[in-house]
């Protein structure tokens, strides 16, 4: 027994620790956001209240059917129901009817409810998708961020290691007498400052890592982080389009585009629904109606009272009655004409509502795709700064090993090839953050490779 509690504890703690040390990939950190989001949630909740009102829209083309019951006692003067005639004593009545309307016509009003309800469903659909579309990218450039901060951290790390070289062989050549004490104190300085990056870098990947997990909704903030990935410059088709042809393109799939033009239909329909006020209605009715008394009747034949008993009553006592009803509206103080008047406005606030977000996303494509221009040449430009600062890095340092250079002038080469390595990282990912936005618009998964 004690054996087989030792192996569950053991197994219990394994379980603990490759949960804490699980990392998440993009693809998961996007299925649980849509998953758990609370926004998503919400959304949900709406979708299924529209599903209700369709379901309204449809039971309008329905009869309705109500029933009534009724019991009283009377004592004095009061009626029996059955007979309408005056009786002073105690008396028990009953009564039950079954009533059932139809609307045959009221301007169409029905119709267009349900279509409504039909496109109003459409247009929540959409909502909801373009906010799981917002929710993948904001995700995507989250997870980034981590990336790019973790290969920064991971550069200045490495910048260190070689800052740690120079400073144990420049503090060799000060003890032999070779260097003076002022050559170790600036390679000093250099190697304090990258320490100061470094601890800097490591706050930046906490923050970020934090950041996604608050959109995950994730509290563990300390056991969560992403999957170690080598991200490169990923080849892309969307650069071999124009804007104007993005922008074509995200016009016909962009949930938010087509959650503007659903609420210009239903401004339409809703016109539409207000216009059959002016319409008559028609309706009919059916009525099915019986009564009981426990009065007793004198019997004219026999000369008895008697009373006939709750059955024969219910039978005896019934009646039906059926009909139709037609309302012309004539005059009701201007309400329908104001009526028409603002659904007439709303159907103008969502047509220019749309041309709007089209507008906007006109001006988001644009801008992501000269920001993916431009970031792509400053990123060039970063690579070929690099290229040249390691260069002279390497003839400042053959220099410096033979003595004809002093420890500033090394110090200040070794900086700028620190600087020259941390712009390549920046540049690089604020290309891959542009070039993620510039392909979403354009339809395409967001994915790393």
């Amino acid at each position: 027994m004690k054996f087989n509690l030792t192996a569950l504890l053991l197994v219990f703690s394994i379980g603990i620790l490759v949960a804490q040390q699980k990392k998440w990939t993009l693809e998961e950190c996007i299925v649980y956001a849509e998953e758990n989001n609370i926004s998503i949630a919400q959304f949900e909740l709406d979708l299924e209240n529209v599903m209700i009102d369709r379901s309204d829209a449809l039971g309008n083309f329905l009869p309705n059917a109500n029933a009534q019951l009724s019991t009283s006692g009377n004592t004095g003067l009061s009626f029996d129901p059955t007979n309408n005639q005056p009786v002073t004593t105690t008396i028990f009545t009953a009564s039950g009817s079954i009533t059932s309307s139809l609307t045959l016509f009221d301007g169409l009003r029905n119709i267009n409810q349900l279509h409504r309800a039909k496109m109003n469903a459409l247009a929540n659909q959409y909502r909801l998708d373009d906010l799981r579309d917002d929710i993948r990218l904001n995700v995507a450039i989250a997870y980034l961020q981590i990336v790019s901060n973790k290969e920064a951290l991971i550069t200045f790390q490495a910048q260190y290691a070689v800052t740690d070289q120079d400073l144990k062989r420049t503090a060799e050549l000060v003890e032999s007498g070779v260097l003076p004490q002022g050559d170790l104190l600036e390679i000093e300085a250099t190697a304090a400052n990258l320490e100061q990056q470094i601890v800097n870098t490591e706050n930046l990947v906490l923050i970020s890592r934090i950041n996604l997990a608050q959109l995950l909704q994730i509290t563990d903030y300390e056991n969560f982080d992403v999957a170690d990935v080598d991200v490169e410059i990923p080849p892309s088709e969307v650069l071999n389009y124009t804007p104007k042809e993005i922008f074509a393109k995200a016009l016909t799939f962009r949930n938010d585009i087509k959650f503007s033009e659903g609420n210009l239909d239903l401004a339409e329909q809703d016109l539409k629904i207000t216009k059959g006020s002016l319409y008559p209605t028609l309706g009919a009715f059916f009525n099915y109606n019986t009564r009981y008394s426990d009065q007793e009747r004198f019997d004219n034949i026999t000369g008895m009272l008697f009373r006939d008993s709750f059955k024969d009553q219910l039978w005896l006592n019934d009646g039906i009655s059926y009909g139709a009803q037609l309302n012309i509206p004539i005059f009701n103080g201007f309400s329908v004409k104001n009526n028409i008047k603002r659904s007439q406005i709303n159907v103008e606030k969502a047509r220019l509502q749309l041309e709007q977000d089209k507008l906007a996303l006109e001006t988001d494509v644009n801008q992501a795709y000269v920001d993916v221009k431009s970031f792509a040449k400053a990123y060039q430009a970063a690579q070929k700064t690099l290229e040249a600062r390691r260069l002279a890095y390497e003839y400042s340092k053959e220099r410096y090993d033979v003595g004809l250079m002093n420890a500033f002038d090394f110090s200040q080469a070794q900086s700028r090839v620190d600087n020259a390595e941390a712009d390549v990282v920046r540049t690089k990912y604020d290309y891959i953050f542009r070039l993620k936005v510039l392909e979403f618009y354009f339809g395409l998964p967001i994915e790393l490779k």
